[in-house]
């Protein structure tokens, strides 16, 4: 199956990663399409995996646990003494199991790993890390960076609703430049 994506399916992206409670009704009023593009179009890019589940996002203030942390880790691929080499990615998917952890990476630079934790406090946060994120066959060390405040949190992804063009990033930027000269001498 295709899964090309027309500026309909971004616009519907678009409104459906905001609030995917609304109906396809309200969603074609506000992409201004027939309902039943909206609805075929929505289960298009369901089936094709692009649109993945409907979650409710909830308030971890009012769920007890407030607290976030990211945590880094550094794997070591070989245990001393034993010469079985120990899987990146199976020392991810161990932590991904704990029920405190949010998200887990795998990532480049002098740390292995990178994983986000939300738990009740401070206390609580140390014990997972010494009690069993340490207790993992594989993970050497890691560092904790607790988080004082949020200021952007989102599952979002930018949707980008303008078309694709034939022109190159120089001339679009020049016919930007054009355009704000013009606009910069219609208000002199």
């Amino acid at each position: 199956m295709e899964s090309k994506l027309d500026d309909k399916d971004l616009a519907i992206l678009a409104v459906v990663q905001k609030n995917s409670k609304l109906g396809a009704r309200e969603i074609a009023r506000m992409v201004h399409s027939p309902i039943t593009t909206v609805f075929a179009k929505i289960k298009r890019m369901e089936k094709l995996g692009i649109i993945k589940e409907y979650r409710a996002i909830l308030d971890p203030q009012k769920l007890h646990t407030p607290t976030t942390a990211f945590i880094l880790a550094s794997v070591t691929y070989r245990m001393k003494d034993d010469q079985v080499l120990i899987s990146q990615r199976e020392i991810a998917k161990e932590i991904a199991g704990f029920p405190e952890v949010q998200e887990v990476h795998i990532i480049a630079g002098d740390w292995d790993l990178l994983i986000k934790l939300k738990a009740e406090n401070v206390d609580t946060i140390g014990k997972f890390i010494i009690d069993r994120l340490r207790l993992v066959k594989g993970i050497e060390k890691t560092l904790t960076c607790m988080v004082f405040e949020t200021c952007k949190e989102t599952t979002e992804i930018p949707i980008n609703t303008w078309r694709k063009t034939d022109m190159s990033h120089e001339q679009i930027t020049k016919k930007r430049a054009l355009e704000t000269r013009s606009e910069h001498q219609l208000t002199i």
